[in-house]
């Protein structure tokens, strides 16, 4: 499969080749939702709390006598049917992440690429060329039509500048390919690959 090249130099083609077995497969959608519904599981914080009976601060004295009242028998008042008292079976600090096969995240990643590839929205971003200022790049975005989009970059790629420049456009992040997931990918319009980026992400989902 070919990939336009969104700021090609004169000695450089237009196109890219890109490999199908990652970027051409058939979608998966429900191994898609699997993925996504993992990360969010990760990402959610868990930090819901409520008080148990030993928790509330209560006296513990008996709140009236045991008979002769005309009552129902009553010790303290953290008891769970009372107002203010303590809670059964609440919920508590804990990960709600789980785990899941590789196998499964690497074709829900495959499968998100592929979807977008179908849709002509991969493309290859020539760093070599490019000026590192944000009016440039915002330039070259608005030409194309681009407005969400995701630069995808490699570790061996000097993208210092182009990090901070890529900040200050509105819509717009950049991510190592290391850490290329699915959830950032359905967030985005466009996925923009350096070329540095594109063979060091294809080598490692080819092993």
């Amino acid at each position: 499969m070919k990939v336009k090249i969104l700021n090609k130099a004169k000695s450089n083609n237009s196109d890219v080749l890109i490999k199908d077995e990652i970027f051409g497969i058939d979608p998966n959608i429900n191994v898609i939702l699997k993925v996504l519904n993992w990360q969010r599981a990760k990402k959610q914080q868990g930090n819901h709390n409520v008080k148990s009976r030993s928790e509330v601060e209560s006296t513990t004295a008996k709140m009236y006598r045991q008979k002769g009242g005309g009552r129902a028998r009553h010790g303290a008042s953290s008891v769970v049917q009372f107002r203010g008292g303590g809670v059964v079976h609440g919920p508590v600090p804990r990960s709600h992440s789980y785990k899941l096969p590789k196998k499964i995240r690497v074709l829900g990643l495959k499968s998100v690429l592929s979807q977008k590839a179908k849709n002509n929205s991969v493309l290859i971003f020539n760093t070599d060329k490019i000026s590192k200022k944000t009016s440039e790049i915002a330039k070259i975005f608005s030409k194309e039509g681009i407005k969400k989009v995701l630069l995808v970059f490699g570790k061996d790629d000097k993208l210092d500048d182009l990090n901070l420049a890529i900040r200050n456009v509105p819509l717009a992040e950049s991510i190592n390919q290391i850490g290329l997931n699915v959830y950032d990918i359905l967030k985005m319009d466009h996925i923009l690959f350096t070329e540095q980026g594109l063979k060091e992400f294809e080598d490692r989902l080819s092993k």
